[in-house]
């Protein structure tokens, strides 16, 4: 099935582009990793200011949503100028915030950007970016609570994904019960989305430059571009993200936790399948952390275990 935007989806997608264009944000993606995070939180101000935060946030609580196809829209965006942050947690905490006092207490700052969340399952999984964030949120067994603090800062395969265990004494409940298991499966499958949505921009762009790039590395007098093989190994990666694609929008569409997972895995391992095509035919330089390509590589390989492993996802599918 293909899946055409309307013409209010592209320009709000250009916007975006645009913004994140003039925002330089291989720059601020090396302050983030380094832990300096003032150009980031004023590009997530930007982004804010864009109505990102809002798609996932309803019209009751200052937000404009639910709306999951635009959110996937604008995270594609995100990952093709690889956006630093708790952004995916960040859209995927209101699906955990849904009795009425806690949406009227956190949402309205959710969706203007006042406030970075991120999501963890204590002794379970690290939280992103815990030490940028502001809102620290703690799934422990059947209950969730407002964590008081978070651990040492642990480096990831990305630079740009710090890591820390958030503190499992202490710190306000927030809700208990059967319904907080059903909004921490919501919750995971909005993550699901838009991660699958930031893996396929990453994928693109690095496809992008993978392709300018054989256009200007010359081998035996010609461009390598211009080589059956290369010519093969780039057409199978836009085969895998053009893949994607339709299974990403129409998991949009449905919001059906199996198709969601569906287009998750399909489109990391889409984005991983370009990355190293990207990685081989750069070459040595490819390699270097100097050079931007970096920051789209090693954040397809973070993305790819990120909210599910492709083993999970797939066993989700097949249920």
């Amino acid at each position: 099935m293909r899946f055409l935007l309307d013409d209010e989806q592209r320009a709000f997608a250009h916007s975006l582009d645009a913004l994140l264009t003039a925002a330089d944000t291989p720059s601020v993606v090396r302050s983030w990793g380094a832990g300096d995070h003032t150009a980031g939180r004023a590009l997530w101000s930007r982004i804010a200011d864009a109505g990102v935060f809002a798609l996932a946030v309803p019209e009751a609580y200052e937000g404009v949503g639910p709306l999951p196809v635009e959110l996937a829209v604008a995270f594609v965006e995100l990952g093709r100028h690889a956006v630093p942050g708790p952004l995916v947690e960040t859209v995927a905490a209101p699906a955990l915030l849904t009795e009425p006092g806690l949406a009227k207490r956190f949402l309205p700052g959710l969706a203007s950007g006042e406030t970075i969340a991120t999501v963890a399952a204590v002794n379970d999984s690290y939280a992103l970016d815990g030490d940028a964030a502001t809102t620290l949120l703690a799934l422990d067994g059947g209950g969730l609570r407002l964590a008081p603090g978070h651990g040492p800062v642990r480096t990831s395969i990305d630079p740009a994904r710090r890591l820390t265990r958030l503190e499992e004494d202490g710190g306000e409940l927030l809700a208990t019960g059967p319904q907080v298991t059903s909004a921490a499966a919501h919750s995971l499958t909005w993550a699901r989305l838009a991660t699958a949505a930031q893996a396929l921009g990453v994928g693109l762009t690095l496809l992008d430059k993978t392709v300018a790039y054989v256009k200007q590395r010359s081998q035996f007098g010609v461009p390598i571009g211009s080589f059956q093989a290369v010519k093969h190994r780039l057409a199978d990666a836009k085969v895998a993200l053009e893949f994607a694609r339709p299974l990403l929008f129409g998991a949009a569409l449905t919001m059906d936790p199996a198709d969601v997972a569906a287009a998750k895995v399909t489109a990391c391992e889409a984005a991983y399948t370009t990355a190293r095509t990207a990685l081989q035919l750069h070459g040595a330089i490819g390699y270097t952390a100097e050079y931007d390509l970096s920051l789209w590589l090693t954040k397809a390989r973070a993305l790819r275990t990120a909210w599910g492993t492709p083993g999970e996802c797939r066993e989700m599918v097949l249920k």
